[in-house]
């Protein structure tokens, strides 16, 4: 490791970090979708989320003490599979579910700025949500250190702020349900493990903490810990903001306004003041989740880009390659934002994430288990509940949006065919030296 011991980050300032991604964006945008789909029990659904995400960190955690790196996936999984197109696409779906994670938090923004104004739809909800990603674009343009900058006194604001809000809540509303208003709601098992898959989204911000294994401090023992702490304080923070949602509105008006639930609930209990204060909450959560993004988007693309695992293109454009890969993020990122609404754009997410998941438990299981000394049981569990979550999940969406499942398949096998084009080879030897 070539960082001086004076730019290490320590355990505490990894947890910052980590949480500070985790924590913000995601409640806001998937908080009504999940209810929508588990019905009144929502709440447990960010339990079950975390347990996936934890039995899934294990392969992430076990690798990143072995190879402590600044790759992160991109090293998992071309170490469990060598420079092919497996690990390439594998790798590319990460990204793009990133670049999807950033049109859905920049569509949340819109749809909080506007709700003060009685607008939910109509040509405003996709100029805004381009405009904070081309915010997003002009401050990276800056470099990291104005991202880095912006993003701490951001990430302070909206964690101290959405826990303000859910003690609040829970303090003028009590803790108790709607319950004779819930009755009425018909769900079933199904669809409650399917809302575990857009609850897994709000947890997945754990995987940046390995991409920072090689600047943390006495990282064969701190990443595990940093990316376990972060994910208790995640959902102690999620679940305070679930019951205080739960406690204010009954799960009919949850559903009714999913796409901008927490400004909803404050409202009756918090008055006119909690409600605008929710709303300029979700726009600094939302901003900054954006702004974040971006980078993190950019330098795994970058990244991808110098490891020869996807092609590259200028396009006329000068400067290093991480600029083009700006250009290329909030250009997809806006175009998902103007044509698809915040369900489907949590949908693809997803299916992206889960696939992306799937294969890194398959090749640390298969070819890494025995050199890292890993427990294939705890492997596979996190395999199957992968598989379990994106069944039902896919099972709800053919129910009720076929045609977003069909674009996630299609989309799923171009990358894996594209990149098998690009690679000529679906697997090859691993380069050992890549990566240390």
């Amino acid at each position: 490791m070539n960082s001086d011991s004076n730019e290490l980050i320590s355990l505490s300032r990894a947890v910052a970090m980590g949480t500070g991604v985790m924590i913000g964006a995601g409640i806001f945008a998937l908080t009504g979708q999940i209810a929508q789909l588990a019905g009144p029990i929502f709440p447990l659904a960010f339990i079950a989320g975390a347990t996936v995400t934890s039995f899934s960190a294990y392969s992430y955690i076990k690798m990143s003490n072995a190879w402590p790196s600044s790759g992160g996936i991109a090293m998992i999984l071309q170490k469990a599979y060598g420079p092919g197109a497996i690990a390439a696409a594998a790798a590319l779906l990460m990204a793009i579910s990133m670049v999807i994670a950033e049109s859905l938090v920049a569509r949340t923004f819109a749809t909080y700025v506007l709700r003060p104004f009685g607008i939910s739809d109509g040509p405003l909800m996709p100029i805004l949500a381009v405009g904070v990603i081309a915010f997003a674009f002009v401050v990276n343009k800056f470099g990291s250190r104005s991202v880095g900058i912006i993003s701490l006194v951001m990430a302070f604001l909206k964690i101290g702020g959405i826990a303000l809000f859910g003690i609040a809540a829970l303090w003028a509303g009590g803790i108790s349900f709607a319950v004779e208003a819930q009755a009425s709601f018909d769900g079933d098992a199904v669809g409650f493990v399917a809302s575990v898959a857009l609850a897994i989204l709000a947890f997945k911000g754990f995987t940046t903490i390995t991409n920072s294994g090689g600047v943390i401090e006495d990282p064969h023992r701190n990443v595990g810990r940093t990316i376990m702490i972060s994910i208790a304080i995640c959902v102690v923070v999620y679940l305070l903001v679930a019951f205080a949602v739960g406690s204010s509105l009954t799960i009919e008006e949850i559903i009714a306004a999913r796409d901008y639930s927490l400004a909803e609930a404050a409202a009756p209990v918090l008055g006119q003041a909690g409600f605008y204060f929710t709303v300029f909450l979700a726009a600094v959560a939302t901003a900054s989740g954006v702004l974040a993004s971006v980078f993190a988007v950019s330098r795994m693309l970058t990244m991808l880009t110098d490891m020869e695992m996807i092609p590259h293109r200028h396009f006329g454009m000068s400067g290093p390659i991480q600029g083009h890969m700006l250009v290329y993020t909030v250009v997809i990122a806006s175009v998902l934002a103007v044509f698809f609404d915040l369900s489907r754009i949590a949908s693809l997410g997803a299916f992206f994430y889960l696939v992306m998941d799937m294969i890194v438990h398959w090749g640390v299981w298969r070819f890494m288990r025995d050199r890292i000394d890993a427990k294939g049981l705890i492997i596979l569990t996190a395999l199957v509940l992968d598989a379990v979550v994106l069944a039902a999940f896919t099972t709800m969406k053919l129910r009720s949006d076929p045609v977003i499942v069909a674009i996630a398949v299609v989309s799923i096998v171009a990358v894996f065919l594209l990149q098998r084009i690009y690679l000529s080879r679906w697997t090859a030897p691993v380069r050992e030296e890549a990566h240390r």
